[in-house]
């Protein structure tokens, strides 16, 4: 099987790139923009690709005629979509647009990643057939991506999730767990907000639910995220309960009170069980996910 990643270079894409590139049925072409960030370079292929140019994904489409694309490339910093809207629609819009040609022409599977952020978070945890109604640009972006889909004539599936995160090379981006175990180290104290309600999801888990659609040829809608449901600041407590670090540092906050650009949904988290039946996909508990990234740390200071 012929796998396009978009976005390798992101915290998901190398995750898809270290589980798929030891498979023997798999042939990974893994692209994102600039330089490869991943060291490893056995087992699979990389190019790199402006997302945002249809010249470019029809090159690469034309010369690797991908059976399966990953589509994790997207701009995610959801007050920078608001400050810059162009970009987010260049990135999160229109890219997605010139994907669904390329996979017409190839007949190509699609599997596009989305977020929670297409819900308002009042009536959350989420169902894939519940109605999505964004709060903020960003959320506007993956939505209207996720109609131009499901409008198209290709084999697709769309996957939402929920704060993925995890270790990574050279990440241009850190996540709230390896934010809140660095600040939580260094005793700083922390601002958190504690009527947000989120499930965070270990990339690792992310990435198989992506490869058992990807093995199953499976379509339609399917949240993937973690099993536990918790609000921010409860989140950074159990971060802090794990490494055994002081948590009389941590205190709650109002999301009104933080100015941010953007408007985040209040309660989000998903009902699995959609993704449990036709994938067998089965997420880490919040302090499995803790113990794997521990894992992952320690190697990386070991390398």
């Amino acid at each position: 099987m012929r796998i396009l990643i978009t976005g390798s270079n992101g915290l998901l894409g190398q995750k898809l790139v270290k589980l798929l590139s030891g498979s023997e049925e798999v042939d990974v072409l893994a692209t994102s923009q600039g330089a490869n960030r991943i060291s490893s370079q056995e087992g699979y292929r990389y190019q790199s690709l402006d997302i945002t140019s249809q010249t470019e994904i029809n090159a690469v489409f034309d010369d690797f005629r991908p059976e399966v694309v990953i589509n994790t490339a997207a701009m995610t910093n959801v007050d920078a979509c608001e400050s810059d809207k162009t970009l987010c629609w260049d990135l999160n819009v229109n890219a997605v647009k010139y994907l669904l040609a390329a996979s017409e022409k190839h007949q190509s599977h699609l599997i596009h990643l989305s977020t929670d952020f297409v819900f308002d978070g009042e009536q959350g945890p989420y169902r894939e057939e519940d109605e999505p109604n964004p709060l903020s640009y960003y959320g506007l972006s993956k939505y209207e991506a996720e109609k131009l889909i499901q409008q198209s004539t290709v084999k697709w599936s769309i996957v939402r999730t929920i704060i993925v995160y995890g270790v990574a090379e050279n990440m241009s981006r850190s996540n709230i767990v390896l934010w809140a175990k660095e600040a939580l180290e260094k005793g700083n104290p922390l601002t958190i907000v504690d009527d947000q309600f989120r499930s965070p999801t270990l990339a690792e888990d992310l990435a198989m639910g992506c490869w058992l659609i990807a093995e199953r040829g499976a379509t339609g809608i399917y949240h993937i995220s973690g099993k536990d449901i918790m609000s921010i600041i409860d989140l950074v407590n159990r971060v802090a309960d794990f490494y055994g670090y002081d948590k009389s540092i941590v205190n709650p906050v109002s999301s009104s009170s933080l100015n941010q650009a953007a408007k985040r949904p209040p309660k989000t988290g998903f009902v699995l069980d959609k993704a449990m039946r036709d994938l067998e996909y089965s997420p880490c508990s919040f302090e499995e996910g803790l113990a794997i990234v521990t894992e992952q740390l320690k190697s990386v200071a070991d390398e």
